[in-house]
């Protein structure tokens, strides 16, 4: 399960000329189910990105977490983190886990984020062609990947 968390000042999402999703300070996070994920991976990414202190304390230093400043976000599926680049320069998005339970985890892993204490969390709309818009705060940008944390 992989998850690009974007430190913003505020972001958006419109499908068809309608903004269907927006945040203020917060993270903007492309999510991304592969195949070989489980439930189990979806508490643990939500977790991590709840207590992800990337936000700045009175000294100037990433110490606090969207908890402690009581951010929200703005969650968006991205099949395309998925990709395959080792053949050729087309990528293959084989690894991308199927349609149906790709949805479910989004949603799951969109509960988990408010079941880890984020009060506000807006969503794109899965499968749709979306466009995003962000104010990226630093730019912080952090990638999250569950399987780096398996391997120990």
């Amino acid at each position: 399960m992989r998850a690009v968390i974007q430190r913003v000042k505020n972001a958006s999402v419109t499908v068809d000329g309608n903004v269907c999703g927006s945040c203020n300070i917060g993270f903007m996070i492309l999510f991304c189910a592969v195949e070989g994920d489980t439930e189990a991976d979806i508490e643990l990414l939500a977790r991590k990105t709840a207590n992800l202190r990337v936000f700045e304390d009175l000294d100037g230093k990433m110490n606090k977490s969207i908890l402690d400043i009581n951010g929200e976000v703005l969650c968006i599926s991205q099949f395309t983190l998925a990709a395959d680049t080792k053949k050729g320069n087309r990528p293959s998005f084989i690894n991308a886990m199927e349609p149906i339970t790709a949805e479910k985890y989004y949603g799951l892993y969109c509960e988990a984020l408010k079941n880890n204490g984020i009060k506000s969390v807006e969503t794109g709309e899965f499968g749709a062609d979306m466009q995003v818009a962000l104010v990226n705060d630093g730019p912080v940008t952090i990638i999250l990947d569950t399987d780096i944390w398996k391997k120990g």
